[in-house]
């Protein structure tokens, strides 16, 4: 068998076809907090052993609205929100420094749910960046110190000679917190739990807060 005949995928993305088969979501079974809703769902998503549970697009936008999306990691949540950590002189800093609004998706196809969470996102303080870049292993610390992240480099080997410089650089001794490094956290005002159901007519459900804190929830059609 050729190599070209193993690798063939039909052309047409139409013919790729997924029956839902989720049990539904009814809003009885929602939490009155969204984060705690999110919390029992991410908890379910580890239980059921999916790999880079934590993984989640990233959208963001520039002045002109043009934008842009990526998977990054999700590192920690709390009623303050959601918090992911990066370089802040890459692209995705640059459009959140000109415009400070982003949203964040999760899918889990082995359970048939998504997520979707939008708002304000500001960076965390240096103390807890500091905290959570020390908790990193060795290696990523000084890539944080290696990489400029999304310039364009002439090879490889210019990041490995960098990498090479930083680890002589720092050797056994401790390494400071990059000044151009640290974590965002996004204050969602809106999430949107997804379940699938059959025949396309999934579940869904989107929470809004309100003025007070509150948050209303709302039924959408799929």
């Amino acid at each position: 068998m050729s190599f070209v005949q193993i690798m063939e995928v039909p052309r047409d993305p139409s013919a790729s076809r997924y029956e839902h088969v989720g049990r539904g979501l009814r809003r009885s079974d929602l939490h009155r907090d969204p984060i705690k809703q999110f919390a029992n769902w991410f908890t379910a998503a580890i239980e059921a052993g999916i790999h880079d549970v934590n993984a989640m697009s990233l959208a963001t936008a520039d002045r002109d609205a043009r934008p842009s999306v990526r998977i990054v990691l999700l590192k920690s949540f709390d009623q303050d929100g959601f918090v992911f950590f990066t370089n802040y002189e890459s692209t995705k800093g640059k459009q959140l420094e000109a415009n400070p609004y982003a949203a964040l998706g999760f899918y889990w196809i082995e359970l048939d749910r998504q997520i979707r969470v939008s708002g304000k996102v500001e960076k965390t303080s240096r103390e807890e960046s500091q905290s959570y870049f020390h908790s990193r292993p060795v290696g990523s610390q000084l890539s944080a110190w290696a990489s400029r992240q999304s310039e364009v480099l002439d090879g490889r080997r210019v990041l490995d000679a960098r990498m090479a410089k930083m680890t002589e650089r720092y050797g056994e001794k401790p390494i400071p917190l990059p000044p151009h490094w640290g974590g965002y956290r996004l204050k969602p005002d809106k999430i949107e739990f997804w379940q699938g159901r059959s025949n396309r007519l999934h579940d869904r459900f989107r929470y809004t807060r309100q003025a007070d804190g509150s948050w209303q929830i709302d039924r959408l059609a799929p």
